[in-house]
């Protein structure tokens, strides 16, 4: 599989500089975190689920999340957890459709090693489980029954807790939880793929819900969360994890307060169709978010509408831009430090400030890709859309 994959090779020849790599489930752990984009989220009780995932991977999903927790009702797990075997079963049998990575959200350490058995042969399907409400009291039974059910099946499988506890969000308990924690995530440091934030949850514990024309980063108390979780477990000093971004939860057509937030100036005459459905969508509040996810230090994002992928995708790309100062910033003879003018000159590039920033932004540029000088986000996204 490979980003914009699903569109056709002489669209990417004139988008990309350097096209986003070819992987596989199989990669090596730092490809796949820094690959997973827009994880698309499914109930585990849709009737055409194997058909859902197949047309999904086919408009560019490349990772998506089978939920048995908070999607479905109490009393539909045991239905969803008998579909989901029996979805996988049918995928299995389908060896020529491509297939994105595959996660399942479970409610409960035990369904881990259940699943993995009654998946028999499927489970080469599967890349791993979210956990959820993810702290070290809960956590750690997860990861045990995951290092076990890895060991039965001879699967390698990955874990993504879910951050999104109370204890994490409340000031009193919120430094002792995130520092339990990591240290439960960093014993299990090679199983676990990446950190989810679950800023539905955080808002639920204070009645909050944000409007369209909000980002998660206008709500404070979410921001606060936001930051301290980067701040303890998204360092990039060797000892972080890939954290990904919070969901976006509108999809269709909203009573607006504020003005648009995007500008018409990257939108060419051609394209101003585009910045109008966007907006008519709410799409420019996504796109915002987007933005300020990579800002802060979050990659990746979860998403539960299809509508929502293509846009995480396209601002993920790095510009050419971007991929220069990357670039200077990392050759060989700048190992001793220094300042130098951008190849855009147009703005400073202190190579051991900007140094880890550089690296990220290679591993991103490797799944990813690099638009061509001319190319930006715009472009991306018409081309992305089905004609």
């Amino acid at each position: 599989m490979r980003h914009f994959g699903h569109i056709a090779p002489e669209v990417r020849e004139r988008l990309f500089f350097q096209e986003p790599c070819v992987f596989t489930a199989d990669s090596s752990p730092r490809v796949l975190a820094a690959a997973l984009g827009a994880t698309l989220y499914s109930p585990a009780t849709r009737p055409k689920l194997a058909d859902d995932i197949v047309k999904q991977a086919g408009a560019g999903v490349v990772s998506m999340v089978v939920c048995l927790e908070d999607s479905i009702g109490d009393a539909d797990v045991a239905d969803a957890e008998e579909n989901l075997v029996r979805q996988f079963h049918d995928l299995a049998d389908r060896p020529g459709d491509e297939l994105p990575l595959l996660f399942v959200r479970v409610r409960a350490p035990e369904q881990i090693p259940d699943l993995v058995r009654r998946l028999g042969t499927s489970v080469r399907l599967l890349s791993g489980f979210v956990l959820p409400k993810f702290t070290e009291e809960r956590g750690v039974p997860f990861l045990e029954a995951l290092t076990e059910a890895e060991g039965t099946s001879e699967r390698r499988l990955f874990a993504m807790p879910v951050l999104e506890s109370p204890e994490l969000l409340y000031r009193e308990s919120r430094a002792e939880t995130l520092a339990g924690i990591f240290r439960s995530v960093d014993k299990y440091r090679d199983r676990v793929l990446a950190l989810r934030l679950g800023v539905t949850d955080f808002c639920s514990a204070y009645g909050l819900r944000r409007a369209p024309d909000m980002t998660a980063y206008d709500v404070q108390i979410v921001a606060s969360v936001i930051a301290d979780v980067v701040n303890v477990l998204g360092r990039a000093d060797g000892t972080g994890f890939t954290v990904t971004g919070p969901v976006w939860e509108y999809f269709r057509v909203q009573e607006r307060m504020f003005k648009p937030q995007l500008r018409r100036s990257p939108f060419t005459p051609e394209a101003e169709d585009l910045r109008a459905a966007l907006i008519e969508h709410d799409m420019d509040g996504l796109l915002r978010e987007i933005s300020l996810d990579r800002t802060n230090g979050l990659q990746g994002k979860t998403c539960i509408h299809p509508s929502h992928v293509l846009p995480v995708h396209a601002l993920s790309v790095v510009s050419h831009e971007e991929f220069s100062d990357a670039q200077d910033i990392l050759r060989p003879e700048r190992g001793g430090g220094g300042v130098l003018r951008s190849a855009y000159t147009n703005k400073m590039n202190e190579v051991k400030p900007h140094r880890a920033w550089a690296e990220r932004t290679l591993q991103r540029a490797e799944v990813f890709g690099v638009t061509n000088e001319d190319i930006g986000f715009v472009e991306l996204l018409a081309a992305g859309i089905p004609g």
